[in-house]
């Protein structure tokens, strides 16, 4: 058996041959991609899910608080509406469509800490991480613009959707917020994604857009009280230039330093302490010694 061959350990001490096979990394600069189709392709498809998925999320949320609006419907209006549990659904729900819609040509990622985490991985290079990041917030914009078109009497009254730290909790806490809270939602694509399960349970590629859409419901009914959950700077931004509000810029920072810090440790995670990437990385030096 070749040297270099990765071994994994079995039962009763046996060993048995890798079963899966880990995709080349991703050149950091790979500037054929600038003349490939697919890849503006994937750009154009991040654009349009990302528009999707802020103009439905945004509308549910403005939606949810004209309904609970005791200036409107009254004193049993706070009983009305979809709830933090619909906006969470709502929420996790178009993650779970779009990234089964667009995973075949984009990876489906509609969310720059998951490209930024993605990056830092190896998966994608520099070149597609910045297109991607770029078509997100660009998409982020339009599907607000949109929301606001449409419910242009509603839109500023109700704060246009934006991510706010909510008064009584520091911006540490609000940092801390959405550095978990998308730690959970990156460490789940990670896992949802990687070859060694995709090779052993054979309908784990199906199933990937679900965990990642309950990643961002859960993560949601835990921080919607906190920072209203940017965990994705696109949602964050976009939500911020249509409503270009003081109040939405400030602290605005939280939502691009927490997704992009908890992104770096659930890559860092996965990659270095899950896959030892560290450990076969040093083998492979003493290997070649």
């Amino acid at each position: 058996m070749a040297k270099d061959e990765v071994m994994e350990s079995g039962g009763a001490g046996e060993f048995a041959a890798k079963d899966y096979t880990d995709p080349p990394p991703a050149p950091l600069v790979d500037a054929a991609e600038l003349g490939s189709w697919s890849l503006y392709r994937a750009v154009i498809a991040e654009f349009i899910a990302t528009l999707l998925f802020l103009y439905i999320t945004v509308a549910t949320v403005i939606g949810y608080k004209h309904q609970t609006d005791s200036a409107v419907g009254g004193a049993d209006a706070a009983c009305g509406g979809v709830g933090v549990l619909g906006i969470a659904w709502a929420f996790g729900g178009m993650i779970f469509i779009l990234v089964y819609c667009t995973a075949g040509i984009s990876g489906g990622h509609i969310n720059p800490a998951v490209t930024f985490g993605l990056f830092l991985a190896r998966k994608v290079s520099l070149v597609r991480a910045i297109l991607y990041i770029v078509a997100q917030c660009l998409g982020a914009i339009c599907g607000v613009g949109l929301v606001k078109a449409f419910q242009s009497s509603y839109y500023n009254r109700y704060q246009g959707g934006a991510n706010m730290l909510a008064s009584g909790y520091s911006k540490g806490t609000g940092l801390a917020a959405e550095i978990i809270g998308t730690f959970v939602l990156v460490y789940t694509v990670f896992s949802a994604t990687d070859p060694k399960r995709n090779a052993r349970d054979s309908h784990v590629p199906v199933l990937a857009p679900l965990p990642i859409g309950f990643a961002v419901f859960m993560v949601h009914l835990a921080t919607i009280p906190i920072t209203g959950t940017g965990i994705n700077p696109a949602r964050s931004i976009g939500a911020a230039v249509i409503y270009n509000n003081e109040k939405a810029w400030h602290n605005h920072w939280i939502f691009w330093v927490g997704p992009f810090v908890g992104a770096a440790i659930a890559a860092f995670y996965h990659q270095y302490i899950l896959r030892a990437g560290a450990i076969k990385a040093l083998g492979s030096f003493r290997s070649n010694a």
